[in-house]
């Protein structure tokens, strides 16, 4: 990223922004309205032309008061790509995307026309990645990386065992692991192919139909997983449980029921880690060191955007639209593009 050594005098924006004026009791009962607002940026930011901004069920969640700590009123979003329009010298015209745990949440965010945001926190889209897709990546490879980060990035000749792998998040742990030279095993509820990209073969478990801790042992050897990216939570704590190995770490991200039976036993025995991972508490600086160490993946090809479909593109007035789809539980990442 380009150092400034001149300031140049700001200019501000008129720009179009979705806003929810108070939250609501779901998604159905949303009323965002488009409203102009002038933008600056200040000493350190960059002033953004947002090309496609990302929904997130976070986003729906705060939405409709499952997030207390979210602002009325406000713009809502997370993710976004677009260009630098205005900014220290060196960054006018540059092409970047980003993401945050509190944009869009404590404060204005990513829904629309303009965002301002401090240059620390935002990162170069890599070449042949559309405007779409780059604004895809956020929320779910951050989630993703910042786990395996923080239990310890697997090495070559690990097993990773990611729960709910056809998730956004599950797709992008199996990604970051296998681009590592691990081994990926995924669970699935009912019987489905992994859907997503992989450096490697993925065998898929049906959890309906399988136990999964023996499923696990049979297929490395009788040793259970070196981690466990458990992105559902309470539903496959139990058998996320049985199949981590000797030392081995689950990551935890979620949540249905908050209380869980947990045997301390064979949790000191088996000498394993719980981490738990919330990017809402990851600032968008912090957010952007987390996607810079993806770049290099993103670059050679070893990492991919998740697809996107041309009918899960909305207009900004297409909000409620575009909140009511992911708040149904759509597999397809959801984008508002702000011009059509």
């Amino acid at each position: 990223m380009p150092v400034a050594k001149e300031d140049v005098k700001p200019i501000t924006v008129q720009a179009r922004c979705v806003r929810l004026p108070s939250k609501v009791a779901d998604a159905a009962s949303l009323a965002p309205v488009i409203e102009m607002r002038g933008l600056s940026r200040g000493a350190n930011d960059l002033l953004i032309e947002i090309k496609a901004a990302a929904v997130n069920p976070s986003d729906v969640k705060a939405a409709t008061g499952l997030m207390p700590y979210a602002v009325f009123a406000r713009t809502p979003g997370r993710d976004y790509a677009g260009v630098v329009i205005d900014g220290p010298q060196g960054w006018i015209g540059r092409e970047v995307f980003g993401s945050s745990g509190d944009l869009g949440i404590r404060r204005d965010g990513t829904h629309a026309s303009h965002l301002v945001v401090e240059a620390d926190a935002v990162v170069e889209k890599p070449n042949g990645i559309s405007w779409e897709e780059a604004a895809g990546i956020g929320v779910p490879f951050v989630t993703a990386m910042e786990g395996l980060r923080r239990a310890g990035l697997p090495k070559p000749g690990e097993t990773v065992l990611v729960m709910g792998v056809n998730g956004k998040v599950g797709q992008a742990a199996t990604q970051i692991a296998s681009w590592h030279g691990a081994r990926v095993i995924g669970v699935v509820r009912k019987s489905e192919p992994y859907e997503g990209h992989a450096n490697s073969e993925v065998e898929v478990i049906d959890a309906s139909v399988t136990d999964v801790a023996a499923r696990v042992r049979e297929l490395n050897g009788g040793k259970g997983a070196d981690i466990v990216f458990n992105t559902v939570g309470d539903p496959y704590f139990e058998a996320a449980h049985k199949s981590l190995g000797l030392r081995g770490r689950q990551i935890l991200i979620a949540a249905i029921d908050r209380i869980v039976p947990f045997n301390i036993l064979e949790f000191y025995r088996g000498q394993h880690t719980y981490v738990g991972i919330d990017t809402l508490g990851l600032s968008s600086v912090a957010t952007g060191a987390v996607l810079r160490e993806l770049g290099p993946g993103f670059a050679s090809g070893d990492l991919k955007p998740f697809p996107i479909k041309a009918n899960a593109i909305y207009s900004l007035e297409q909000a409620k639209a575009a909140f009511i789809a992911v708040a149904g539980s759509s597999r397809d990442r959801v984008i508002l593009r702000p011009t059509a």
